[in-house]
């Protein structure tokens, strides 16, 4: 099993202890060497400066640094001037994404779907970029049926992106369905697995609450059952990943892709059982 299939996501920080932190977790999370590290964009491009730093300072540690780059209320104008200073950065990766619309927010922009995104990337630069997407195995919430959000998905790899990032599950056979249908409607670029550690039982909830991420009965139950005690919801979370994550391996998954939350130990562990 190849570690270099493995990447690792973190959010920009907003503070400059943010910051420190996240330079002592991305060194620890370094030593894995991984195939590269993702870096979010706030809706509204409001972490726009700090994903571009964050990514600068990755780059310059050495490592491969891959920028989300969301479309919502972007412009094609201030969308070029992103990829421009991306490509004068020597960065070879985006995760081009919608993004989360804002409350109240409608449709604004001048782009509305991401295959709208992946289309103007091509346009502009060409194939300088290796365009990452976004792939939902349990639905997008806000996607009309399982068939148009599979359409949807296929028109982003129509438009030119290399590979696809799932959203997190933790049913393992909603990922070989998703593959197995694209698959079938003509997709053939690699589809890495999005894993979301187990380490706080609340805050997992509110997450998946908010992307529609299912959390199975019996994890949730075994999860509510141990209350309080953190060590319990680690161990038993690092499990579950873990047996996850070897089936999907087992099962043909090109790669994982670690949402870390800027922190370092869960996916240190899990990585280390894999491997």
């Amino acid at each position: 099993m190849n570690p270099h299939n493995f990447s690792i996501e973190f959010f920009p920080p907003k503070t400059e202890e943010g910051t420190e932190k996240l330079r002592v977790t991305r060194a620890k999370l370094a030593e894995l060497n991984p195939k590269y590290f993702s870096v979010t964009f706030g809706a509204g491009g409001t972490t726009q400066q700090g994903t571009l730093d964050t990514v600068v300072e990755i780059r310059k540690e050495g490592f491969d640094a891959a920028p989300h780059l969301s479309c919502v209320g972007g412009t094609r104008d201030s969308i070029r001037q992103i990829l421009k200073t991306y490509q004068e950065q020597d960065i070879h990766r985006l995760v081009a994404l919608r993004g989360d619309l804002p409350s109240g927010y409608g449709m604004g922009g001048e782009f509305r779907y991401a295959n709208e995104l992946v289309e103007f990337i091509r346009a502009e630069t060409g194939d300088w970029f290796h365009i990452e997407v976004a792939a939902y195995p349990e639905m997008h919430p806000q996607a009309k049926s399982p068939q148009d959000d599979l359409q949807n998905f296929v028109r982003k790899v129509q438009a030119g992106a290399n590979a696809a990032i799932t959203q997190y599950f933790y049913n393992a056979d909603a990922y070989f369905q998703f593959v197995d249908n694209a698959q079938k409607a003509g997709v053939n670029v690699p589809i890495v697995a999005g894993i979301m550690p187990i380490t706080n039982s609340s805050q997992l909830m509110r997450f998946s609450e908010m992307c529609g991420a299912e959390i199975p009965r019996w994890v949730r139950l075994k999860l509510a059952s141990y209350g309080d005690d953190s060590a319990s919801i680690k161990a038993f979370g690092l499990d579950v990943v873990t047996q996850m994550c070897e089936r999907l391996l087992a099962g043909g998954a090109p790669g994982l892709h670690f949402y870390s939350l800027n922190q370092a130990a869960a996916t240190t562990a899990i990585w280390q059982r894999l491997v």
